[in-house]
């Protein structure tokens, strides 16, 4: 898997359109969910990328402190799910961690994680924060790594 990290303005139309795509193949369609996943976030993220023979495989966004949190944060962490037994998850969060370092000179990153995720985040270094709560529809859990 290749990653690259670009700002909004940097995506192509088929990067654009293979990030949107596999996000509502994992979080609208697999996780039954119906959210709105156009924010107007996505304009002010980074956009970490691993694609694997042209294909979009994993993908995270990540802000900067004071957009979405008031640490730095990782949200919409997804891997196709034909590609979930390579450990590319690790992979594309290990990228995106490195890249707040780099982008955001911050080794703090609070991010919103589902529960049954808790043990994956955990592995990264992440620890729970607060109390359980429902993010549309889905049990979700605060986590910080300091």
């Amino acid at each position: 898997m290749i990653i690259s990290i670009k700002k909004f303005e940097e995506l192509t139309t088929s990067e654009l359109y293979a990030i949107l795509q596999l996000r509502s193949e994992v979080f609208v369609v697999e996780q039954d969910c119906v959210y709105q996943d156009l924010d107007g976030k996505d304009q002010q993220a980074l956009h970490v990328i691993g694609v694997k023979q042209n294909q979009l495989v994993a993908y995270t966004r990540i802000f900067a402190p004071g957009i979405y949190f008031r640490e730095a944060s990782i949200g919409r962490v997804v891997v196709a799910t034909s590609e979930r037994k390579h450990g590319y998850g690790q992979l594309i969060m290990k990228a995106s961690i490195e890249a707040i370092k780099t982008h955001f000179n911050t080794d703090t990153v609070r991010l919103s994680g589902q529960v049954y995720l808790t043990r994956f985040y955990n592995s990264l270094g992440f620890e729970t924060i607060g109390e359980g709560y429902l993010e549309d529809g889905i049990p979700h859990i605060g986590m910080l790594k300091k």
